[in-house]
């Protein structure tokens, strides 16, 4: 091969290797936001009842708590909501635990209803993936699903 094509060559390998190094990767989730009446309530129950930690926020405002549930995920609680409001099952958020069993007891210790799916108190879901799922209601009435779906 001529010196000039094998310069080609290179150049034309180093630019594919550059543009698939520098594509650009699939969108991740950052957060999702909750707008709520009562932060100081919200905020108890997401962490001593999911269980979930707190991290700083950038506001220092009294009006926001934030948490981690995911490597690059935060939930933000804001406090401004005039009133609370109904909300359907199939909004919910969710969050994966090693033990629904565990969760069930947290839950009837502090006189939390939990259901099924299909609105069945006191029940367990079992999805066809063998996946078990219950849901209740935080304190303002938004629903959260438990499962013990493994990370």
């Amino acid at each position: 091969m001529k010196r000039g094509c094998l310069l080609v060559s290179i150049t034309l390998c180093l630019l594919l290797l550059q543009k698939n190094t520098f594509a650009q990767k699939a969108p991740h989730l950052n957060h999702i936001a909750v707008y709520v009446k009562s932060l100081p309530v919200m905020t108890s129950f997401y962490m001593n009842i999911v269980g979930i930690d707190t991290i700083p926020e950038p506001f220092h405002d009294g009006r926001h708590s934030w948490f981690k549930v995911g490597e690059h995920s935060h939930l933000h609680l804001i406090q401004g909501a005039k009133e609370e409001t109904a909300h359907d099952k199939n909004s919910h958020l969710c969050f994966s635990v090693e033990s629904i069993e565990d969760m069930i007891k947290k839950l009837q210790k502090n006189n939390i209803e939990y259901e099924a799916w299909n609105g069945d108190k006191k029940s367990v879901t079992t999805r066809v993936d063998g996946v078990k799922q219950i849901y209740f209601k935080d304190p303002e009435g938004f629903w959260v699903e438990i499962n013990d779906d493994k990370y």
